[in-house]
């Protein structure tokens, strides 16, 4: 019970209650403590005059919050009332709860009546400490708010708990512990006093003796004294107005402001607020709960952390002293290649010595022997050796000249140590932040029956393993280019379906997905293959259309509002492969020459088709063709067009032609060579044209053979 001891304190004094009172804001007040925080208003804000003006609602009115400045916004310890020329500027000051409260703008009469009984100045308002709503008291004063009683009972029980050992009420001096009470005389006796005192014979007999312990709890069930109404004091409570959230008595209901209001009974809202705070309560004491579990947690990873800390500073330790250990086996090794080359040199420049010494010892014998000879007077004799001398000389003079007096071995070390990237290591060695607790995603499944291909586009569609914990932040799509060559990205983002436009049509293309976080890139997704269509099905776009050209069935059909001509393209690109598709003739007046071919997608689409670069066109009448690109007019061929009469274009991108039919025949050469890139079907037409076409075809058998031959 010691954590309730703060609900029992009186925010203003900070002791327990005494007298508690009730203010509207459901906050409570020591009786006294009230009176002290009194703060007197002008006339114009008191209730009297709100109620003549007609502003008045309520026996208590609540100023103006904005008209009042509560406490400073610096948490400098002052506050004043604003905005009443009467209310002098007056410091707060902060009970022992920590609550800034505010003193009387004066101080009180002396009176010897109970703070209860005493009077008020006239037109005073009362604060609440805790939640600062400021109110204006009625002619009533203090007593026009309810005593707690509930509280004082409380506080009682409270008190009589933290209380020490029961003792005998009877001892003189030192008193005993108590060992029985009677409920009837209730007092608490030791044995020695019950056997003198309450003898179990006559009328005591009859007397119960409890437990000391149980004797407590009866005391505390004893009936309280009855809280009695505010407006009528002589009267308890006996009703409960349903629409003012308070007991009344029965002045009240028959006199008083209730008299209009819901009322019900005391016994029964009694007990309907008790069943409402004990639901309320279950619930808090589930939060309560699960608090206190989680202090448990919290400790436990107090404890958790202090181990974990231990063990990782030992792990720490241990890395840096294997560390250490390299670093020293290495220096060993590296003093070994050190005192290897020491020894080399030594080796040389002794043996260089030694050589040195020998044959400065030999020249110098032959040069001793030389120069006695030369003191020789005998001619002949000189002569017959003085040849071979001479060349002894000479030669050996050349022996010396042939590097023998350069040292065969520097003085220096042509070791040189590099340091620089492991200082640098050692001054980035750090804490990998991302542990490898922290995984990366699963490997993302691709949903086979949603995925599929359409003319020369590919929809992909993947999801994560159903019992993967691991979220991924995205996704990446890769094909490969229809040709079994190299995987290429094709899609990075959240969304888990995509469609692939502008593949190549008859052409096997291998997919394969991944997901990724902040932690990685999971492994791929099994590959799926996926096959283009053969032949293309596709209709003219009236998005990228002149806006004179006319289509209907389907896109499929065209024809023109306008006399001149007007350009429409296919809805497909080609860059791949071989494609044919048809045209028939619909209606032909007046001998038009519509012209039927290939585009890009930037054409212009308000000239003949070939009038510019980016068109390769037939143009033809009722009588002859030719071919045009750039407005440059060729191969003018015999042979036109009527009412019925079909256009087949062939675009061989494989061989990278383009060629003509009509009704079935080759109109004329190969209308066009070396053409590649992205091509759209197109047509040009006017208002005395309508054209239809027939898309999926098959290439013509005798073109097919023709290629196999070639």
């Amino acid at each position: 019970m010691e954590e309730m001891e703060e609900e029992l304190k009186c925010p203003v004094c900070g002791s327990f209650y005494r007298e508690p009172i009730i203010l509207p804001c459901s906050h409570n007040l020591c009786q006294a403590c009230a009176r002290n925080i009194l703060v007197q208003t002008p006339e114009s804000e008191s209730p009297q005059s709100r109620r003549a003006s007609g502003s008045g609602v309520s026996d208590y009115d609540y100023l103006d919050l904005d008209k009042m400045s509560l406490y400073s916004e610096a948490d400098s310890g002052y506050g004043s009332y604003g905005g009443f020329a009467s209310a002098p500027t007056t410091p707060c000051q902060k009970s022992p709860n920590g609550v800034r409260v505010f003193p009387p703008a004066m101080p009180p009469p002396p009176t010897h009546l109970s703070p209860a009984l005493a009077p008020v100045p006239r037109n005073s308002c009362i604060t609440c400490p805790q939640c600062h709503r400021s109110l204006i008291l009625d002619d009533r004063g203090l007593r026009g708010f309810p005593k707690n009683r509930v509280l004082e009972g409380v506080i009682d029980r409270y008190q009589q708990s933290k209380a020490a050992a029961l003792k005998c009420q009877l001892c003189e001096k030192a008193p005993k512990e108590a060992t029985v009470m009677c409920e009837q005389c209730d007092v608490f006796y030791c044995d020695p006093c019950r056997l003198r005192c309450h003898p179990p014979r006559g009328p005591l007999a009859k007397h119960r003796l409890v437990p000391p312990a149980q004797g407590r709890v009866s005391r505390r069930l004893s009936p309280r004294k009855v809280s009695t109404c505010t407006d009528h004091e002589l009267e308890n409570h006996s009703m409960y107005c349903v629409q003012c959230k308070m007991p009344v008595c029965y002045q009240c209901l028959e006199e008083g402001k209730h008299s209009s209001h819901e009322v019900k009974a005391l016994g029964a809202m009694w007990k309907l607020h008790k069943s409402q705070l004990s639901q309320a309560l279950n619930g808090l004491s589930d939060r309560a709960k699960e608090a206190k579990e989680f202090l448990v947690q919290l400790r436990t990873m107090v404890q958790q952390i202090q181990e974990n800390s231990v063990e990782f500073e030992a792990c720490l330790v241990a890395q840096c002293d294997a560390l250490i250990d390299a670093l020293n086996r290495r220096k060993a090794q590296l003093l070994a290649r050190v005192n290897k080359e020491h020894e080399h040199k030594l080796k040389v420049v002794r043996d260089q010595i030694s050589h040195c010494t020998v044959k400065l010892r030999q020249t110098t014998g032959l040069m001793e022997y030389c120069l006695e000879v030369i003191k020789e007077n005998d001619p002949s004799g000189f002569l017959q050796i003085s040849d071979a001398l001479i060349r002894r000389v000479h030669l050996t003079e050349d022996q010396w000249g042939k590097g023998t007096l350069t040292p065969r071995m520097t003085t220096d070390f042509d070791l040189s140590l590099d340091n620089s990237p492991l200082l640098q290591s050692i001054h980035q060695l750090d804490f990998v932040q991302v542990k490898a607790s922290s995984p990366v995603p699963a490997t993302p499944i691709l949903q086979l029956e949603e995925c599929c291909t359409h003319n020369n586009s590919a929809t992909l569609s993947w999801k994560q393993p159903p019992l993967s914990t691991v979220a991924a932040e995205g996704y990446i799509l890769e094909l490969d280019d229809g040709s079994g060559g190299q995987f290429r990205e094709v899609y990075v983002g959240k969304e888990t379906m995509c469609t692939v436009d502008g593949l190549h049509f008859n052409s096997t293309y291998n997919a394969r997905v991944k997901a990724f976080n902040k932690t990685g890139v999971s492994p791929y997704s099994k590959t799926l293959v996926l096959q283009t269509s053969e032949v293309a099905w596709f209709a003219f776009d009236p998005g990228s259309a002149h806006s004179d050209i006319i289509l209907s069935n389907d896109n499929l059909t065209v024809t023109c509002s306008s006399y001149d001509d007007r350009v429409v393209l296919g809805k497909t690109g080609f860059s791949k492969g071989v494609h044919y598709w048809e045209l028939t003739v619909d209606r032909y007046d007046n001998h038009p020459d519509p012209a039927f071919g290939v585009a890009r997608i930037d054409v212009m689409k308000d000239v003949m088709l070939g009038k510019d670069d980016k068109a390769w066109a037939m143009y033809v009448d009722n009588n002859r063709s030719w071919f045009m690109h750039n407005n440059s007019h060729t191969n003018r061929t015999e042979g036109g067009i009527t009412k019925g009469a079909t256009i087949g274009v062939l675009l061989d991108l494989n061989r990278k032609t383009l060629t003509f039919f009509v009704n079935n025949e080759q109109q004329g050469p190969i209308a066009f060579e070396n053409v590649e890139g992205l091509f759209f079907p197109a047509v040009s037409l006017n208002r005395n044209v309508q054209v239809t076409l027939h898309t999926g075809l098959p290439v013509p058998d005798f073109y097919s053979s023709r290629a196999s031959i070639a």
